[in-house]
């Protein structure tokens, strides 16, 4: 009943909740490719509710996507006050990081690495003058689709069918093969 469910989601019931690490992939609206990370207490719910929202665009199985992403660390960082003009591009190649954007926040970069080296690049940067925001491992497309190439009823279905992934509670990330 609703009653149990709330003491099971408190913990009160003295059961232990197991929580397990799922991928999804497919495409979203017009293909462009997405990987999912969820974390669900109930794998059948999270498959169950990742096939409804894919309808719309096409799951995949393992494999089917992944092969357009690669595996890499995410370090958001932006540049310390005291040192306002930092130059990211210098701090990414003397961090070890692979590569270096700017972020999607004013004033902040991501700094791509490999898996492995995402804690030496992210305890590197402040020395360069950087103060990291977040660092986390995550998927890059290898060939994303150009945003400029959809028309703009496109662009929404597919920003409609990501922002729809996002609001699910056992999604954690979403990772889309889109540039904009």
């Amino acid at each position: 009943t609703l009653e149990r469910a709330i003491k099971k989601g408190a913990g009160l019931t003295g059961e232990a909740v197991h929580f397990e690490h799922v991928i999804y992939e497919g495409f979203a609206p017009h293909r462009v490719p997405v990987m999912v990370e969820c974390l669900t207490d109930n794998v059948n719910r999270a498959a169950s509710d990742m096939r409804v929202l894919f309808r719309k665009g096409q799951l995949g199985t393992s494999g089917s996507v992944a092969w357009d992403f690669d595996h890499v660390g995410i370090i958001e960082a932006e540049a310390e006050a005291a040192t306002p003009g930092a130059d990211a591009e210098l701090a990414a190649i003397e961090a070890g990081a692979q590569d270096v954007e700017p972020g999607d926040e004013d004033g902040t970069m991501l700094f791509w690495t490999d898996p492995t080296d995402l804690d030496l690049v992210s305890r590197a940067l402040p020395a360069q003058g950087f103060r990291v925001l977040s660092a986390k491992l995550g998927y890059r497309p290898k060939n994303p689709v150009d945003a400029a190439s959809l028309s703009a009823e496109a662009l929404e279905e597919v920003e409609a069918f990501l922002a729809a992934l996002d609001d699910n509670e056992d999604v954690q990330n979403v990772f889309a093969g889109l540039q904009a």
